[in-house]
């Protein structure tokens, strides 16, 4: 209960402060909150998962009050919105991405959820993301588009293919989670608000996916084809949780991937190609 309560005021605290330091600390919070949650069970991987997770949300939260130190430094401002600085732009991009599992900062993610148990996991791909996506959120203005938009392709790119070749459901989660990034990342610079509508929509399939597999018990996918004789009804459900995750039409997670095709279509981002066919 202690833990999921700093959960909940590290989130909040990251995602109400205007200083880049209460936003650390919210940061802060959460990272330590959630370390007993995946090591709950003892096991030696799950430590490991808890190590890795640690090391490297720490490097990020190092990274990210570099990143602002830099911006008040050049312009005396340790307010949030005001990150006008490209050096710190760049530093705070590629400290959110590693706080997120952006690729090429995204090796971590599956390790760590292939450790943690399945709520836990349920927390580290949805609760845990907000807080950093809350800051993408606040200073999309000033972010790298470049940098921003190889990142969230490598990641698309990444979380399809990697996710192709694996037997454990944690790890197919974990690459789809990365995969989900990608499309929010690629569009925050051009419409924020996507961006979060495709957070609170991934955010509801996930939790019905991750609930689904707890309370049928299942961690492969070899368990998960015999598992459909247990509750047959709750089976055709994550089917199409899972169909909609993918973003097949006309279920709901074809939507944001729709309107942010769309709105990508709306931005010339690619002059040279342009010129080219004229």
């Amino acid at each position: 209960l202690i833990f999921i309560a700093s959960l909940m005021l590290g989130t909040t605290i990251t995602i109400s402060s205007k200083h880049w330091i209460t936003a650390w600390a919210g940061l802060e919070i959460n990272t330590l909150a959630i370390l007993p949650l995946i090591s709950k069970s003892h096991h030696p991987r799950a430590i490991e998962a808890a190590t890795k997770y640690f090391l490297t949300q720490a490097t990020a939260s190092a990274l990210l009050l570099f990143s602002s130190m830099t911006n008040a430094w050049h312009t005396g401002q340790w307010d949030i919105t005001q990150l006008s600085h490209p050096v710190s732009g760049v530093i705070l991009t590629s400290a959110i991405a590693m706080k997120l599992g952006l690729a090429p900062f995204h090796f971590w993610f599956p390790e760590v959820l292939q450790g943690s148990p399945l709520i836990t996991g349920l927390l580290l791909s949805t609760i845990m993301k907000l807080p950093p996506i809350a800051l993408l959120y606040m200073t999309s203005h000033s972010l790298n588009p470049t940098l921003l938009t190889v990142m969230a392709i490598l990641s698309t790119a990444l979380g399809g293919w990697m996710g192709l070749n694996q037997t454990q459901i944690r790890k197919i989660l974990a690459f789809s989670s990365i995969s989900h990034l990608g499309w929010m990342a690629i569009i925050i610079i051009y419409n924020p608000k996507l961006t979060l509508l495709n957070f609170y929509l991934y955010t509801m399939m996930t939790a019905a996916v991750f609930l689904s597999l707890n309370s049928i018990k299942v961690l492969k996918l070899s368990t998960l084809m015999t598992a459909w004789t247990k509750i047959p009804s709750l089976n055709a459900m994550l089917l199409l949780t899972l169909l909609s995750l993918a973003g097949l039409p006309p279920l709901t997670g074809f939507l944001p991937k729709w309107l942010i095709i769309q709105e990508l279509t709306k931005q010339d981002m690619a002059p040279a190609a342009t010129l080219i066919s004229l």
